[in-house]
């Protein structure tokens, strides 16, 4: 039976159990109960290329949360959870489950991760003044699913991970669907399938060496997750739930409103699949075009570019819901005794101070470079920068391999302003416009690798990168697993990361 044949049975039945009590029609009970989930497992069962995403994005899942796991409980245990415990969560609001349960949670709660359990808790109490400011800086869509997890009587750590990996499993699929649609479109002669580029772009996304945050009580993995369904949504021209999963992804972070940037290109420029866009003004054969470009100013013609391919019409209102969810968290602060702009304040708690559009970038290089002079000196007598606190030793290690990230970074997003439409390209430098606008005066490139996994244009421009190269597969992937292992143990014995 088809989809369509299926639906109108569900239909022709529902009025008929609507309008006669059931006693009387017990066999229309089964139907109308089951149908909400036949259709979308029949659609699923019937479309192998959703089938397929679904068990490779599955099998990246479990494979690579096995490994994190066992790697973060196994240095957990050999090394113990460290000293910095007691000074950044002294309530032990990550642990209390007993020996074999704070175990378990070392590699999902740690640093960041007291912050949301502390709002799921207790709330933001912004009356409270300075006492709660800096709780603001995180914003409330991931701290409130997991309270109403916890609601359930789950304990809010386990809220948290089910959260993060139920959205971790929608992104992978998400991304192996977009990176099948894009490169499909765009197949290079002799280049891979896009199947294999999509594979490809899930494994690196797993198993990439900050991907250990996807299963932590953090926000990563549900950003990600709206992320990649607001540009699903876009293709689509579904743009009512661009505007719903744009305000979502604002109430999880404030790089969420950069997705505002990709949204409208799509929009005016596409690609998009519910409609056809209207025609050059240039069309015609190549001498035709010829003769009106020497005629046509270069302005004009730069006009003409800049021209949308579809047009306006109502339905570009819905992308208006997309500040809505920093909106509407900012007012309820106000109206709570709290400032209106208190969540942006707060980043003052960690010293981030604006410097510039971009220009954090010359403040990491200079970090970098004092860290490889401090590294170098093998001594801690002579600091070659501003410390604030610690080590310095380990602060020039951290400088050094945040600018390491960014670097790396450059060239992957040189590649995906050339593979993919632009709209993957802006979203990935209007999403790098606040970290790299606000350092922090010590660490100017603090938390940028971590903000850097959750781009996934970058991970599918890597995976068809890769799927032209299979001599670099495995070399590639043994290095980003073993990074991973690396920084997950030193995430679960209480080290900073990033």
């Amino acid at each position: 039976m088809s989809t369509r044949n299926a639906e109108l049975t569900a239909a022709e039945v529902s009025p008929a159990v609507g309008s006669v009590p059931l006693e009387r029609h017990p066999e229309a009970v089964r139907p109308r109960l089951t149908a909400p989930l036949a259709g979308p497992l029949a659609r699923l069962r019937s479309d192998p290329a959703r089938l397929g995403a679904l068990r490779i994005s599955w099998r990246a899942l479990w494979t690579s949360r096995l490994l994190v796991w066992l790697v973060g409980v196994g240095a957990a245990a050999i090394f113990g959870l460290g000293s910095s415990r007691n000074a950044y969560d002294p309530p032990h609001i990550t642990g209390g489950f007993g020996w074999l349960g704070d175990l378990l949670a070392a590699p999902a709660a740690r640093w960041d991760s007291a912050w949301y359990l502390v709002i799921a808790h207790f709330g933001y109490r912004p009356e409270l003044g300075a006492a709660t400011s800096a709780r603001m800086a995180y914003f409330p869509l991931y701290p409130l699913a997991m309270r109403a997890i916890g609601w359930t009587g789950a304990p809010l750590v386990l809220a948290g991970v089910l959260i993060s990996l139920g959205a971790f499993l929608l992104a992978l699929y998400g991304i192996h669907r977009l990176t099948t649609l894009e490169l499909a479109a765009r197949l290079r002669p002799g280049a891979p399938a896009p199947a294999e580029a999509a594979r490809l772009a899930v494994i690196v996304t797993a198993f990439s060496p900050m991907a250990f945050f996807f299963s932590a009580v953090y926000t990563d993995a549900l950003y990600m997750a709206l992320s990649v369904g607001l540009f699903w949504c876009a293709r689509q021209g579904r743009w009512a739930w661009v505007g719903v999963l744009g305000a979502l992804a604002a109430a999880t972070r404030s790089t969420g409103l950069m997705l505002l940037v990709p949204a409208l290109i799509i929009y005016l420029y596409g690609p998009r699949e519910d409609r056809p866009a209207r025609r050059r003004a240039d069309a015609g054969g190549p001498a035709r075009r010829g003769a009106r470009a020497a005629a046509v100013p270069a302005l004009s013609r730069l006009g003409g570019l800049l021209r949308p391919r579809y047009r306006v019409r109502r339905d570009v209102l819905w992308l208006a819901l997309v500040p809505a969810g920093i909106a509407i968290y900012s007012v309820w602060l106000g109206l709570s005794g709290g400032q209106l702009l208190g969540a942006f304040h707060a980043e003052q708690a960690w010293s981030r101070h604006f410097v510039g559009p971009y220009l954090g970038i010359w403040d990491g290089l200079v970090a970098g470079f004092d860290g490889v002079r401090q590294l170098l000196s093998m001594q801690s007598h002579h600091i070659y920068f501003t410390l604030v606190g610690g080590s310095p030793m380990i602060a020039a290690w951290h400088n050094l391999m945040e600018l390491a990230f960014l670097l790396a970074a450059i060239p992957a997003l040189v590649g995906v302003l050339r593979r993919l439409p632009l709209a993957y390209g802006a979203y990935v430098l209007a999403a790098m416009a606040l970290p790299l606008s606000y350092p922090v005066a010590p660490q100017p490139l603090m938390s940028v690798p971590r903000y850097l996994v959750v781009l996934f244009p970058l991970s599918i421009w890597l995976g068809a990168w890769l799927a032209e190269r299979p001599r670099l597969r495995r070399p590639a992937f043994v290095v980003s697993t073993v990074l991973m292992a690396f920084f997950v143990a030193q995430f679960s014995t209480w080290h900073w990361v990033a």
